[in-house]
Protein backbone atom coordinates (compact mmCIF):
# COMPACT_ATOMS: atom_id res chain seq x y z
CA UNK A 1 0.00 0.00 0.00
CA UNK A 2 1.57 3.36 -1.00
CA UNK A 3 0.70 6.89 -1.33
CA UNK A 4 3.61 7.97 -4.34
CA UNK A 5 3.23 11.71 -3.14
CA UNK A 6 3.65 11.81 0.21
CA UNK A 7 5.86 9.03 0.00
CA UNK A 8 8.08 10.80 -2.32
CA UNK A 9 7.62 14.04 -0.70
CA UNK A 10 9.15 12.95 2.47
CA UNK A 11 11.78 10.81 0.59
CA UNK A 12 13.01 14.16 -0.96
CA UNK A 13 12.57 15.80 2.21
CA UNK A 14 14.86 13.38 4.29
CA UNK A 15 18.11 13.36 1.43
CA UNK A 16 18.57 16.86 0.88
CA UNK A 17 18.39 17.28 4.70
CA UNK A 18 20.57 14.10 5.87
CA UNK A 19 18.00 12.88 7.59
CA UNK A 20 16.91 9.63 5.76
CA UNK A 21 17.45 7.58 9.02
CA UNK A 22 14.81 9.36 10.75
CA UNK A 23 12.14 8.49 8.61
CA UNK A 24 11.16 4.70 9.35
CA UNK A 25 9.11 5.80 12.59
CA UNK A 26 5.62 3.97 13.03
CA UNK A 27 2.75 6.35 12.60
CA UNK A 28 1.06 6.43 15.62
CA UNK A 29 1.51 8.07 19.11
CA UNK A 30 -1.67 6.22 20.40
CA UNK A 31 -2.80 7.12 24.21
CA UNK A 32 -4.95 4.04 25.81
CA UNK A 33 -6.81 4.13 29.02
CA UNK A 34 -9.58 1.58 30.01
CA UNK A 35 -11.87 2.27 32.71
CA UNK A 36 -13.08 -0.54 33.95
CA UNK A 37 -14.96 1.27 37.28
CA UNK A 38 -18.64 -0.30 35.98
CA UNK A 39 -17.34 -3.56 36.17
CA UNK A 40 -17.27 -5.81 39.79
CA UNK A 41 -14.62 -8.35 39.30
CA UNK A 42 -11.15 -8.85 41.52
CA UNK A 43 -8.95 -9.60 38.05
CA UNK A 44 -8.03 -6.52 37.50
CA UNK A 45 -4.98 -7.69 36.22
CA UNK A 46 -6.50 -8.38 32.02
CA UNK A 47 -7.29 -4.73 31.80
CA UNK A 48 -3.93 -3.67 32.54
CA UNK A 49 -2.79 -6.19 30.25
CA UNK A 50 -5.39 -5.08 27.55
CA UNK A 51 -3.72 -1.13 28.19
CA UNK A 52 -0.46 -2.16 27.65
CA UNK A 53 -1.30 -4.33 24.81
CA UNK A 54 -3.20 -2.13 22.59
CA UNK A 55 -1.09 1.00 23.50
CA UNK A 56 2.35 -1.68 22.42
CA UNK A 57 -0.02 -2.54 19.11
CA UNK A 58 -0.92 0.22 17.89
CA UNK A 59 2.29 2.20 18.33
CA UNK A 60 4.55 -0.60 17.40
CA UNK A 61 3.50 -1.70 14.31
CA UNK A 62 4.44 0.03 11.03
CA UNK A 63 0.84 0.14 9.62
CA UNK A 64 2.15 1.59 6.06
CA UNK A 65 4.91 1.80 3.59
CA UNK A 66 4.36 5.44 3.97
CA UNK A 67 8.01 7.13 5.79
CA UNK A 68 7.22 9.11 8.86
CA UNK A 69 9.63 10.76 10.77
CA UNK A 70 9.66 10.54 14.78
CA UNK A 71 8.08 13.87 15.00
CA UNK A 72 5.32 13.36 12.85
CA UNK A 73 3.26 10.67 14.14
CA UNK A 74 -0.11 10.94 14.83
CA UNK A 75 -1.03 11.67 18.36
CA UNK A 76 -4.04 9.87 19.12
CA UNK A 77 -6.19 8.84 22.18
CA UNK A 78 -8.14 5.62 22.57
CA UNK A 79 -10.66 6.21 25.83
CA UNK A 80 -12.11 2.27 26.65
CA UNK A 81 -14.92 2.19 28.86
CA UNK A 82 -15.72 -1.24 29.69
CA UNK A 83 -19.18 -1.88 30.46
CA UNK A 84 -19.79 -5.24 30.58
CA UNK A 85 -17.24 -8.10 31.12
CA UNK A 86 -18.17 -11.86 30.44
CA UNK A 87 -15.52 -13.79 32.48
CA UNK A 88 -16.42 -17.22 31.86
CA UNK A 89 -16.21 -16.14 28.19
CA UNK A 90 -13.24 -13.44 28.04
CA UNK A 91 -16.05 -10.95 26.23
CA UNK A 92 -15.52 -7.52 26.57
CA UNK A 93 -18.52 -5.08 25.80
CA UNK A 94 -16.81 -1.91 25.87
CA UNK A 95 -17.39 1.97 24.55
CA UNK A 96 -14.38 3.91 22.45
CA UNK A 97 -14.46 7.50 22.24
CA UNK A 98 -11.66 7.83 20.07
CA UNK A 99 -9.83 10.93 18.25
CA UNK A 100 -6.69 11.97 16.46
CA UNK A 101 -5.70 15.31 16.38
CA UNK A 102 -3.25 17.53 13.28
CA UNK A 103 -0.85 20.49 14.20
CA UNK A 104 -1.77 23.45 12.86
CA UNK A 105 1.15 25.23 10.75
CA UNK A 106 2.70 28.31 11.89
CA UNK A 107 0.56 28.27 15.49
CA UNK A 108 0.66 26.13 18.59
CA UNK A 109 -2.89 24.85 17.77
CA UNK A 110 -3.47 21.32 16.88
CA UNK A 111 -6.97 20.14 15.28
CA UNK A 112 -9.07 16.98 15.66
CA UNK A 113 -8.46 15.33 12.70
CA UNK A 114 -10.89 12.86 12.91
CA UNK A 115 -13.06 11.01 16.33
CA UNK A 116 -15.52 8.36 16.80
CA UNK A 117 -17.82 7.61 19.53
CA UNK A 118 -18.20 3.88 19.05
CA UNK A 119 -20.43 2.15 21.67
CA UNK A 120 -20.27 -1.50 19.77
CA UNK A 121 -16.80 -1.93 20.60
CA UNK A 122 -16.87 -5.45 21.69
CA UNK A 123 -13.69 -7.97 21.66
CA UNK A 124 -12.85 -11.09 23.13
CA UNK A 125 -9.47 -10.98 24.88
CA UNK A 126 -7.45 -12.92 27.62
CA UNK A 127 -4.56 -11.27 28.90
CA UNK A 128 -2.15 -14.28 27.83
CA UNK A 129 -3.13 -13.65 23.62
CA UNK A 130 -0.77 -11.85 21.15
CA UNK A 131 -2.02 -8.90 19.23
CA UNK A 132 -0.76 -9.62 15.60
CA UNK A 133 -1.80 -7.79 12.50
CA UNK A 134 -1.72 -9.68 9.50
CA UNK A 135 -3.47 -7.73 6.17
CA UNK A 136 -4.43 -10.48 4.55
CA UNK A 137 -5.98 -12.82 7.50
CA UNK A 138 -8.01 -10.79 9.70
CA UNK A 139 -10.00 -13.42 11.86
CA UNK A 140 -9.64 -11.73 15.77
CA UNK A 141 -12.12 -9.04 16.77
CA UNK A 142 -10.23 -7.09 18.82
CA UNK A 143 -6.96 -7.02 16.18
CA UNK A 144 -9.83 -5.59 13.15
CA UNK A 145 -11.28 -2.93 15.63
CA UNK A 146 -7.75 -1.50 15.91
CA UNK A 147 -6.22 -2.21 12.66
CA UNK A 148 -9.79 -0.93 11.45
CA UNK A 149 -9.11 2.71 13.73
CA UNK A 150 -5.14 2.65 12.76
CA UNK A 151 -5.98 3.29 8.78
CA UNK A 152 -9.15 5.26 9.59
CA UNK A 153 -6.77 7.48 11.96
CA UNK A 154 -3.70 7.45 9.42
CA UNK A 155 -6.30 8.21 6.21
CA UNK A 156 -8.19 11.05 7.89
CA UNK A 157 -5.00 12.60 8.43
CA UNK A 158 -3.40 12.31 4.86
CA UNK A 159 -6.85 13.81 3.46
CA UNK A 160 -6.08 16.75 5.78
CA UNK A 161 -2.74 17.31 3.90
CA UNK A 162 -3.33 16.39 0.22
CA UNK A 163 -6.18 16.06 -1.93
CA UNK A 164 -7.36 12.67 -1.62
CA UNK A 165 -4.55 11.38 0.53
CA UNK A 166 -5.77 8.97 2.63
CA UNK A 167 -7.73 6.74 -0.13
CA UNK A 168 -4.87 3.48 -0.08
CA UNK A 169 -5.42 3.88 4.09
CA UNK A 170 -9.59 4.01 3.61
CA UNK A 171 -9.36 0.86 0.76
CA UNK A 172 -7.98 -1.17 3.80
CA UNK A 173 -9.98 -0.07 6.38
CA UNK A 174 -12.78 -1.15 4.01
CA UNK A 175 -11.42 -4.64 3.83
CA UNK A 176 -10.88 -4.89 7.39
CA UNK A 177 -14.51 -4.01 8.29
CA UNK A 178 -15.88 -6.60 5.25
CA UNK A 179 -13.54 -9.36 7.20
CA UNK A 180 -14.97 -7.91 10.53
CA UNK A 181 -18.64 -9.17 9.49
CA UNK A 182 -18.02 -12.46 9.05
CA UNK A 183 -16.87 -12.63 13.27
CA UNK A 184 -20.36 -12.18 14.71
CA UNK A 185 -19.63 -8.85 16.61
CA UNK A 186 -21.59 -6.39 15.94
CA UNK A 187 -20.62 -2.72 14.24
CA UNK A 188 -19.31 -4.44 10.90
CA UNK A 189 -22.52 -5.24 9.18
CA UNK A 190 -21.88 -4.07 4.98
CA UNK A 191 -25.52 -3.55 4.46
CA UNK A 192 -28.50 -1.95 6.85
CA UNK A 193 -26.57 0.44 9.26
CA UNK A 194 -25.55 3.28 7.29
CA UNK A 195 -24.26 4.71 10.77
CA UNK A 196 -21.35 2.01 12.03
CA UNK A 197 -17.85 1.19 11.19
CA UNK A 198 -18.61 0.14 7.38
CA UNK A 199 -21.84 2.51 6.79
CA UNK A 200 -19.44 5.93 7.38
CA UNK A 201 -16.71 4.83 5.56
CA UNK A 202 -18.58 3.39 2.56
CA UNK A 203 -20.26 7.02 2.59
CA UNK A 204 -16.82 8.57 2.99
CA UNK A 205 -15.57 7.14 0.23
CA UNK A 206 -18.55 7.31 -2.06
CA UNK A 207 -18.17 9.59 -5.33
CA UNK A 208 -21.36 11.20 -4.80
CA UNK A 209 -19.19 12.40 -1.53
CA UNK A 210 -16.17 13.18 -2.37
CA UNK A 211 -16.63 17.08 -2.24
CA UNK A 212 -16.78 16.02 1.93
CA UNK A 213 -12.92 14.78 1.14
CA UNK A 214 -12.34 17.92 -0.91
CA UNK A 215 -14.01 20.22 2.08
CA UNK A 216 -11.00 18.06 4.34
CA UNK A 217 -8.67 19.11 2.63
CA UNK A 218 -9.51 22.80 1.51
CA UNK A 219 -10.13 23.28 5.40
CA UNK A 220 -7.47 21.85 6.74
CA UNK A 221 -4.23 23.14 4.53
CA UNK A 222 -5.91 26.11 2.99
CA UNK A 223 -7.76 27.56 5.60
CA UNK A 224 -6.75 26.43 8.83
CA UNK A 225 -2.72 26.38 7.87
CA UNK A 226 -3.21 29.69 6.59
CA UNK A 227 -5.01 31.36 9.87
CA UNK A 228 -2.20 32.66 11.63
CA UNK A 229 -0.38 34.63 8.52
CA UNK A 230 -3.35 35.52 6.75
CA UNK A 231 -6.98 34.65 9.16
CA UNK A 232 -8.87 36.96 6.85
CA UNK A 233 -7.88 35.11 3.72
CA UNK A 234 -7.72 31.68 5.52
CA UNK A 235 -11.31 32.72 6.82
CA UNK A 236 -13.17 33.39 3.51
CA UNK A 237 -11.47 30.44 1.99
CA UNK A 238 -12.78 27.92 4.82
CA UNK A 239 -16.17 30.12 4.15
CA UNK A 240 -16.99 29.10 0.33
CA UNK A 241 -15.62 25.84 0.93
CA UNK A 242 -18.24 25.29 3.64
CA UNK A 243 -20.63 24.77 0.63
CA UNK A 244 -18.68 21.56 -0.19
CA UNK A 245 -19.77 20.69 3.04
CA UNK A 246 -23.23 21.35 2.50
CA UNK A 247 -23.13 19.86 -0.54
CA UNK A 248 -21.72 16.59 0.91
CA UNK A 249 -24.89 16.63 3.75
CA UNK A 250 -27.45 16.55 1.28
CA UNK A 251 -25.45 14.01 -1.63
CA UNK A 252 -26.50 10.62 -0.48
CA UNK A 253 -29.75 10.16 1.75
CA UNK A 254 -29.34 9.53 5.70
CA UNK A 255 -25.29 10.30 5.34
CA UNK A 256 -24.11 11.00 8.23
CA UNK A 257 -20.61 12.41 7.59
CA UNK A 258 -21.24 16.01 7.04
CA UNK A 259 -23.24 16.17 10.94
CA UNK A 260 -19.87 14.26 12.35
CA UNK A 261 -18.03 16.58 10.98
CA UNK A 262 -19.82 19.69 12.71
CA UNK A 263 -20.15 17.59 15.94
CA UNK A 264 -16.32 17.36 16.50
CA UNK A 265 -15.51 20.61 14.97
CA UNK A 266 -18.12 22.60 16.72
CA UNK A 267 -15.88 24.80 18.56
CA UNK A 268 -13.59 25.60 16.34
CA UNK A 269 -16.08 26.60 13.77
CA UNK A 270 -17.86 29.09 16.48
CA UNK A 271 -13.88 30.11 16.93
CA UNK A 272 -13.13 30.84 13.67
CA UNK A 273 -16.11 33.44 13.14
CA UNK A 274 -17.03 34.35 16.19
CA UNK A 275 -16.21 38.07 17.15
CA UNK A 276 -13.89 38.10 13.54
CA UNK A 277 -14.69 38.08 9.85
CA UNK A 278 -17.94 39.41 7.61
CA UNK A 279 -21.80 39.96 8.50
CA UNK A 280 -21.71 37.91 5.13
CA UNK A 281 -19.44 35.43 5.92
CA UNK A 282 -20.98 34.87 9.73
CA UNK A 283 -24.43 34.82 7.94
CA UNK A 284 -22.95 32.24 5.52
CA UNK A 285 -21.23 29.99 7.91
CA UNK A 286 -24.16 30.10 10.20
CA UNK A 287 -26.77 28.77 7.36
CA UNK A 288 -25.16 26.19 6.48
CA UNK A 289 -23.97 24.97 9.95
CA UNK A 290 -28.06 25.21 10.77
CA UNK A 291 -28.92 23.66 8.41
CA UNK A 292 -26.61 20.55 8.81
CA UNK A 293 -27.48 19.94 12.83
CA UNK A 294 -30.24 22.38 14.04
CA UNK A 295 -29.83 20.72 16.95
CA UNK A 296 -27.17 22.44 17.98
CA UNK A 297 -28.35 26.48 17.33
CA UNK A 298 -27.28 27.51 20.44
CA UNK A 299 -24.00 26.83 19.15
CA UNK A 300 -24.00 28.34 16.12
CA UNK A 301 -25.74 31.51 17.10
CA UNK A 302 -22.32 32.54 18.31
CA UNK A 303 -21.02 33.20 15.02
CA UNK A 304 -23.53 36.01 14.63
CA UNK A 305 -22.22 37.81 17.31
Amino acid sequence: MKNFKHILFLLLWSIVNGQWSMVNAQELEARVTINHSQVETTRTEVFDALQTKLTDFLNNHKWTEIPFRENEKIQCNFNITVNTYKQDENVLECTLLMNSIRPVYGSTYNTVAYSVNDKEFTFEFNEFDQLEYQENQVDNNLVALLAYYAYMIIGMDLDTMAPMGGTDCFHVAQDIAIAGESMGFPGWKTFGDSGNRYGLLNDYMDGALECMREFNYIYHRKGLDRMTEVPDSARATITDALELLHEANTAKNLTRVAQLFTEYKRDELVNIYEKKGTREEKDKAYEILFAIDASQQNTWEKIKK
